[in-house]
């Protein structure tokens, strides 16, 4: 298995981007026909981006280049989204949940309804989501899956909370009792091949590479 490193903790931006992608084949036919076939696991791609680096900051970066060059991997998330809406800004989740015990933004998998629908618990009373948030669930440290609510929704009084999710969660790797987490939800992810770059141009430096997600079981 490859080793998960660290992904450089800087403030990124300001423009990134984070996103799925659902491979597909369209085809066009006579007659305004058209038909069109999903195949493959869906996939998240990442363009991380920061600038007006320190020396310190740049000196980071290019040894989690060299260790990403060598097989290591990194739990990729979404800098502009790293907690619900709800609780958007500097500050990590935090509170009591429903029972009892400091809350950190980790849950656990109570069930799973559907593949499009699970049952979150270990959560603060009328804790929120909101269409476009992150949901991690997670395995173990490697084997993660990383979603997006697509409807709104409120723990009740047990702390327990509905969520749709997209894309679908596969119940062949992940089952209840693993983990969910909402601060920083992450996938696992390789910088992609000859992407990298750090000009260096003192005082300040500025870096940008993009990565692909990794599936491990």
């Amino acid at each position: 298995m490859p080793d998960l490193i660290t992904l450089p903790s800087v403030v990124y931006g300001p423009t990134i981007m984070f996103d799925p992608i659902r491979t597909r084949k369209t085809t066009r036919m006579q007659g305004r026909r058209t038909e069109s076939l999903f195949n493959g696991t869906p996939y998240w791609v990442a363009t991380y981006g920061a600038g007006n680096l320190t020396t310190v900051e740049a000196a980071l970066f290019d040894t989690f280049n060299m260790l990403a060059s060598d097989g290591g991997v990194f739990a990729g998330y979404d800098p502009h989204r790293p907690r619900p809406i709800a609780y958007q800004g500097s500050t990590p989740l935090s509170g009591v949940k429903a029972g009892g015990g400091a809350f950190n933004g980790d849950a656990v998998l109570q069930s799973i309804t559907d593949p499009l629908t699970v049952v979150v618990s270990g959560l603060p009373v009328g804790f929120q989501l909101s269409p476009g948030d992150y949901l991690e669930v997670r395995k173990t440290p490697l084997v993660r899956s990383l979603h997006r609510i697509v409807a709104p929704t409120v723990a009740n009084g047990a702390g327990v909370i509905t969520a749709k999710i997209r894309f679908a969660l596969s119940s062949q790797t992940f089952a209840p009792g693993n983990t969910v987490h909402f601060e920083k939800p992450a996938c696992i992810m390789e910088m992609d091949e000859g992407s990298y770059s750090l000009p260096k141009a003192w005082p300040h430096y500025s870096v940008q590479f993009t990565a692909s997600e990794m599936f491990y079981s």
